[in-house]
């Protein structure tokens, strides 16, 4: 009975490190001339990230008109520039993170008249989902299994990575929080000073004004 309670435990453990390593699609999206659109993507440091991005051609068997051309840059939210590339219809980039925290991917199409949208597939991926793992089979000519182990042993390193990140920004957060309120009851403690002085001094006041006036 326990062999069987331990075989389902490490099943579940399996299917839990499958579905959080299922590769996600690349999105499409739309750009309209004279705008820009970004889009952000969380990276932890020293982390791989790739992507790619390409304008559709709607009309297949068509060469895409000269309006079809963006402006990319890649940056991070410091402010450090990854990628730049102008005046293009298609491209990648690839670089290890730095530093950590959202990382932005902004597309501009220049303006036109009148006006176009042009359709824009982006694939960004970063971690475990930037590796190739196509070369890495060819190259360590490892088998099948032991590619799947290889893949699972990657994520479950990376979601240790995330819980103790997580961990680090929940840390930063109480300590913010602390400093916050820290502030905020010194705040309140000035304020109350300050309305008891007001009150006393209106005091102060009204009493030498009626002893002025011989009412008290």
């Amino acid at each position: 009975m326990n062999i069987q309670i331990r075989g389902q435990n490490v099943c579940l453990v399996l299917v839990s490190i499958l579905l959080l390593w299922t590769r996600v699609e690349c999105i499409r999206f739309d750009l309209e001339s004279g705008h820009t659109k970004c889009i952000a993507e969380d990276i932890k440091s020293n982390s791989m990230t790739v992507g790619k991005y390409q304008i559709v051609n709607l009309n297949e068997g068509q060469p895409l008109p000269d309006s079809h051309k963006i402006t990319v840059r890649v940056t991070s939210s410091y402010g450090n520039s990854y990628h730049y590339s102008d005046n293009v219809n298609e491209g990648h980039f690839a670089f290890q993170a730095a530093e950590a925290g959202d990382y932005m991917a902004c597309f501009f199409a220049a303006d036109h008249k009148p006006s176009t949208t042009i359709t824009i597939d982006f694939d960004w991926k970063s971690g475990v989902a930037a590796k190739d793992w196509t070369n890495v089979a060819k190259k360590g000519s490892v088998e099948l299994m032991e590619l799947e182990l290889k893949k699972m042993f990657d994520t479950v390193q990376s979601i240790h990575d995330e819980m103790f990140y997580l961990r680090e920004r929940e840390e930063e957060m109480q300590q913010l929080n602390k400093s916050t309120n820290s502030k905020m009851a010194w705040l309140s403690f000035l304020s109350l000073f300050v309305s008891l002085s007001v009150a006393g001094l209106q005091l102060w006041h009204l009493k030498s004004f009626f002893q002025k006036k011989k009412l008290i």
